[in-house]
């Protein structure tokens, strides 16, 4: 039997460094440290980063690959540019994935945790319904319903315990994210009917019927997707 050797503490490091590379240039993407379409030097991430050069070198093929970053000639690179063809690629993509998930999640998802779910999304749409009635919903509120809109989401992914596909579906979304930040990211006025839509599909799911719980998914991605590309 082949004994198994631990790698060296040299040769950790530069997968080490891959990962802070690719988390920290992930992190600043959502913070819009880093916008949409701009066109950025290796010299300017290690400057935001924080990172070593040899780090960002080594990150960008991966970035390049999950078409998070693109290289055009006499330019540069160029973050992800969010157009009509990003969000409809990244749409049908989430769609195919998640119609899936929850018809999958119809089926094995405790009482326990859908009864979580229902109260967490009445509580939420409850309380910016009084705040609405009360001089607006706040920042913080906003920020708390779209931790709750992602969490929904990926639990549902999750469950399905495939790392392949949950892989996947972290790149996706980093695309939505990036989508909805330039155009629709969750705020006053689609928050209450994005919380209500999640309720329509709760409610789908909890009739143990895959293929209603898959339709009413569907027609929230696609609501979604309408959102983003301005047609609501």
């Amino acid at each position: 039997m082949t004994a198994f050797v631990k790698p060296s503490s040299a040769e950790r490091e530069p997968l080490n460094l891959r990962e802070r590379a690719y988390d920290s240039f992930t992190r600043h993407l959502l913070a819009r440290d880093i916008r949409a379409g701009q066109f950025i030097s290796q010299r300017e991430l290690v400057e935001i980063t924080g990172l070593p050069l040899g780090a960002i070198r080594e990150l960008i093929p991966r970035l390049e690959a999950e078409g998070l970053v693109r290289t055009i000639p006499q330019r540069g690179m160029q973050i992800a540019h969010v157009d009509l063809n990003l969000i409809q690629d990244a749409f049908q993509f989430r769609l195919f994935l998640e119609k899936e998930a929850t018809a999958v999640f119809a089926t094995e998802a405790t009482d326990s945790v859908l009864a979580q779910l229902l109260d967490q999304h009445e509580s939420i749409i409850a309380t910016c319904e009084r705040a609405e009635a009360n001089g607006g919903i706040t920042t913080e509120l906003v920020d708390e319903a779209q931790e709750i809109d992602w969490s929904f989401h990926r639990l549902i992914i999750d469950a399905l315990g495939n790392a392949i596909i949950a892989d996947a579906y972290r790149v996706n979304l980093l695309k939505i994210r990036l989508i909805k930040q330039e155009q629709t990211r969750l705020n006053y006025a689609v928050l209450i009917p994005t919380m209500r839509e999640h309720l329509a599909v709760i409610g789908a799911i909890s009739t143990r019927d895959p293929a209603k719980a898959s339709e009413a998914m569907g027609r929230h991605i696609m609501s979604a997707r309408d959102r983003a590309i301005g047609r609501r």
